[in-house]
């Protein structure tokens, strides 16, 4: 395999960072889920009125993005100290096995070390053996009593009607 690199995303990076999330949401079964719009992209990583909340790492070969992984900061109140979560790690098909998943997860390992953080935290779904193999393989470890849960739509609407006013 030709070179790669592994870098901070750019606002140019936008239009193949949607395409790759694409990608993944096929893969992930759930290619009607993705809402995002280059804009929301453009807006959450490259904010013009602030700093961002959300990072992203691009994967090259060849001068083409191939990979991603999509993080942003979190802080755990048993440590007291902040960490990644990575909402996102994909590599095209194609490349798999080539070291850039590993790579994109060491970029973001050295991070959270070289800042003095904690943890690098993520989910994989539980049907993708591929990735629990490839995660068990870099020594992650399952959090297996903890149980995921989201609110959005209607029932994170109501629940926000009952938030006390200011």
């Amino acid at each position: 395999m030709a070179p790669h690199t592994i870098r901070p995303a750019e606002p140019a990076d936008v239009p193949a960072l949607l395409t790759l999330v694409r990608e993944l949401a096929e893969y992930e079964r759930e290619p009607d889920a993705v809402e995002a719009t280059h804009e929301h992209f453009e807006q959450a990583l490259f904010p013009a009125d602030g700093e961002a909340r959300s990072h992203a790492l691009v994967a090259e070969a060849e001068g083409e993005v191939v990979g991603l992984a999509v993080w942003y900061v979190t802080f755990s109140t048993w440590t007291g100290r902040h960490g990644i979560w990575l909402e996102d790690l994909y590599v095209r098909p194609a490349l798999r096995g080539s070291g850039l998943g590993t790579a994109l997860l060491a970029s973001l390992a050295a991070t959270v070390v070289d800042r003095g953080w904690r943890r690098l935290e993520w989910w994989v779904l539980g049907w993708n053996t591929p990735s629990i193999a490839f995660y068990d393989s870099l020594g992650a470890r399952p959090m297996g009593d903890w149980v995921h849960y989201r609110m959005d739509g209607d029932e994170l609407a109501t629940l926000a009607a009952r938030a006390p006013s200011a």
